[in-house]
């Protein structure tokens, strides 16, 4: 599993809080830390974009 933020983001830190081990804060938007998301994180990583205000996470499976 893979992901992405998109220019859509507005830096809100809630994909950070759901899973701060996939995403970090930029300087103006959340940010992917990992290329490949590890098995253990890809639900959490569903979460963070489900939960997206904007819908900026892109998650490819």
């Amino acid at each position: 599993m893979k992901a992405h933020v998109t220019e859509d983001c507005i830096a809100c830190g809630r994909c950070v809080d759901i899973c701060p081990e996939v995403f970090e804060m930029g300087e103006d938007v959340a940010q992917v830390k990992v290329e490949v998301i590890p098995e253990e994180f890809e639900q959490a990583t569903q979460e963070a974009a489900d939960e997206c205000p904007t819908s900026a996470i892109v998650v490819e499976r």
